[in-house]
């Protein structure tokens, strides 16, 4: 069944209970070295020495952004953690690098060391970078339905009334909208599938009659252009999917460990942060983004990955959870509609210990309280 507009999901499952002791419990001493920064001082509450030296010695850590500085969950919690103080609070050296749209580029440099974290869109894009050469592994994924959706004028009743016409695409097809449309018993054959770029108004100007499209961006361009769409949204028809995922190299990840924890830690902290205060976090990718950098629109991209996310997270997990039976289901996907030849090994291609390790309950382990929420929030007065 269509939505007509983006609807809010159902409330909220995530566990927010106290914390208690975590598998990697972060004991509470100096962090060593004196600090100037009070966002760094507060890392004598939070990490020992020693972790906090294990940590400083891996060097500077790139986080390759999957999109430029889009407010996208995955993008906006390195960037609020930066702007907070949480990864210098963990004696992690974080550079955010933009990304510029090519997830499986992004894999390449992760994979060849050049980064160590990047954002990709889905599990699909782990499975199909690794099945082209990309060495890399996925250790969060926020999102359990598919981002993709199809979009179509409100003429458009059912899904096989588009067949005899033109469907707009980025390149290729989302598997997850292919299934749909072939759940809904649509003759694919009967549909011409045309590369078209990233502006949403080709749509309502007639060029095609259907446009795949990340069901929290271009719904709301279209928006702002007061132009009538319908949104077919994969999950109504039974298709599984994902987004949001975090990915790095299973080298890094096995030399680094702590590294890896502490980075989703801050990102774990960050998220329920920018839940809480969007604009804010919002506002500080605008200032890494530019003049040109659209808050509104962004802020309404975060409201709705950062609630879906959120509403599709099984009870007593924390967000960022992986779930292989989702993810063999969604690879299947791909196997069905020959964009993968076989499914691989999943337990080689995602590590969910990581994120597991820095949660207790669903809720994020962070030792010394909400001191640094409480710091920012004054520095933002002042």
């Amino acid at each position: 069944m269509p939505s007509s507009t983006p609807t809010s999901p159902r409330r909220s499952r995530y566990i927010r209970g106290a914390a208690g002791a975590a598998a990697a419990l972060l004991l509470t001493s100096a962090c060593g070295g004196a600090q100037d920064e009070p966002e760094a001082a507060e890392a004598a509450s939070v990490i020992d020495d020693e972790r906090c030296a294990t940590n400083e010695a891996a060097g500077t850590i790139t986080y390759l952004t999957g999109f430029q500085y889009q407010s996208s969950v995955s993008i906006l919690e390195p960037i609020a953690a930066q702007a907070l103080g949480y990864f210098d609070a963990l004696c992690l050296d974080v550079e955010i690098q933009p990304g510029d749209g090519n997830t499986i580029g992004n894999a390449q440099t992760v994979a060849a060391g050049t980064s160590q974290f990047t954002s990709l869109g889905n599990e699909a894009e782990i499975l199909q970078a690794n099945n082209a050469g990309s060495d890399v592994i996925g250790v969060a994924t926020y999102g359990h339905v598919p981002i993709a959706t199809l979009l179509t004028g409100p003429d458009i009743e059912d899904l096989t009334d588009l067949e005899g016409t033109t469907l707009g695409h980025k390149g290729m097809l989302p598997a997850p909208v292919e299934a749909m449309l072939n759940a809904a018993g649509v003759d694919m054959s009967q549909i011409e599938q045309v590369e078209v770029g990233y502006d949403p108004s080709v749509l309502p100007r007639g060029q095609v009659q259907s446009l795949t499209a990340f069901r929290s961006n271009e719904p709301f361009q279209l928006e702002a252009m007061g132009e009538d769409y319908t949104a077919w949204m994969p999950e109504d028809y039974q298709v599984v999917g994902s987004f949001g995922v975090m990915a790095t190299s299973p080298d890094f990840a096995e030399a680094n460990p702590t590294v890896v924890e502490d980075f989703l830690r801050a990102m774990s902290r960050a998220f329920d942060y920018c839940v809480e205060n969007g604009r804010e976090c919002v506002e500080y990718a605008a200032e890494l983004g530019g003049a040109e950098y659209d808050v509104d629109h962004n802020l309404r991209v975060w409201e709705a990955e950062s609630q879906l996310a959120i509403a599709s997270t099984s009870e007593n997990t924390p967000v960022g959870y992986i779930d292989l039976a989702l993810t063999e289901a969604e690879g299947r996907t791909l196997v069905e509609y020959e964009q993968l030849e076989k499914l691989p090994d999943l337990e080689l291609l995602f590590e969910p210990k990581y994120l597991v390790s820095v949660h207790t309950l669903g809720t994020v382990t962070w030792p010394g309280g909400t001191e640094i929420e409480d710091m920012a929030e004054e520095q933002a007065q002042q």
